[in-house]
């Protein structure tokens, strides 16, 4: 970690001295997480205590031309959050507030879903087993290729409050082989924004839809799906629901398996002064397929319980408490992958 920063360091020096010859502008930004989380198994066996750290370490890079036309990039130096560098293709930001994403575009339904307060920090959790399919994410689906862009309207199009985003991508034409593959991918999204007295509501949408490769078959079923969202802020209380649908493409090696899932999530969180409280509860249940992605009729479930405090210790510094209840079902039986989990760290 230290031999990156250290480059980024170098890096981002040379970027920013107004000798270089058509240096652009450069800014830097991060994150480190560091604390406990603590496991207790439903099983019972193997309950555990560990340290838990995660870094990030960015670099942005932007300009705008002589016709006001913003130019912008990024890529990462470091990531030990995910394991993925994500790094960014181009973005062009135009006079009236829209914006198009080339290259590594991503999907327009995962940016306009709605986010739904839950535990705090990043680390608790109960990994189940692997068979389970289902899911508590709201953007299980919107896969994307690199080839493809994403478009972002303005503020207030078409309607005050209302933002909407189109994308599209496609494969780079290899074979898919012995594993399934994206073929092409696109997506909708929008986000409308209004008050009512004091409380100002966002209500969040997306669909998508994608087709695959499996050794080279067009199979029946593609990963698609929509999910929809509302929150409602009304001083520093923040209250949100979300639902999402469809069916998602598990690529694995030498098949091709569909997984039909729902998601429902629900959660509030509360600002006193340096203080935010937390609590959520997500509830998913997925169906698994065979080979080629003829569904399933038993649904695998997974309901979980989350709560948390932040607080906010100094500029940039914020100490979190989590924690997360998991009940897990394979196939419609319960097992005993879940559990429950604490985290206690600081985020700087």
């Amino acid at each position: 970690m230290k031999k990156e920063l250290l480059i980024a360091s170098a890096l981002v020096s040379t970027m920013g001295v107004a000798s270089v010859a058509q240096a652009v502008t450069a800014t830097m930004s991060g994150h480190h997480d560091a604390g406990l989380v603590g496991t207790n198994s439903d099983a019972g066996s193997n309950d555990t205590t560990a340290a838990k750290t995660e870094s990030s370490f960015s670099v942005s890079l932007s300009e705008t031309t002589d016709g006001g036309i913003g130019v912008s990039t990024s890529f990462m130096l470091a990531n030990e959050t995910d394991g993925g560098l994500h790094t960014s293709g181009l973005t062009l930001a135009f006079t009236d507030g829209s914006k198009l994403d080339l290259v590594n575009g991503g999907n327009a339904a995962k940016t306009h879903d709605i986010a739904v307060p839950g535990g705090a920090g990043k680390a608790e959790g109960i990994t189940v087993t692997s068979s389970n399919t289902a899911t508590t994410d709201l953007d299980f689906f919107g896969e994307a290729g690199g080839a493809g862009f994403e478009w972002h309207s303005a503020a207030d199009f078409l309607a005050d409050g209302l933002k909407i985003g189109v994308s599209y991508s496609v494969d780079n034409g290899a074979a898919a082989g012995v594993s399934s593959k994206l073929d092409s991918a696109w997506g909708l999204g929008a986000t409308y924004v209004s008050t009512a007295g004091d409380t100002t509501i966002t209500v969040g949408a997306g669909l998508a839809d994608s087709s695959w490769k499996d050794n080279g078959i067009q199979p029946t079923n593609n990963s698609n799906g929509m999910h929809i969202g509302l929150s409602a802020v009304t001083g520093d209380l923040t209250v949100a629901v979300g639902y999402a649908e469809g069916d998602k493409v598990k690529q694995t090696t030498g098949e091709y398996e569909l997984m039909d899932a729902s998601v429902s999530k629900v959660g509030v969180s509360y600002v006193s002064g340096d203080i935010t409280l937390s609590a959520g509860f997500a509830s998913g249940e997925g169906k698994d397929s065979d080979t080629m992605g003829t569904k399933g009729t038993t649904a695998d479930s997974k309901d979980v319980t989350s709560a948390g405090i932040s607080y906010a210790v100094a500029s940039g510094v914020t100490a979190n408490v989590g924690w997360n209840n998991t009940d897990s079902k394979d196939e419609g039986v319960s097992e005993t992958s879940g559990g429950s989990s604490w985290y206690l760290g600081a985020s700087m």
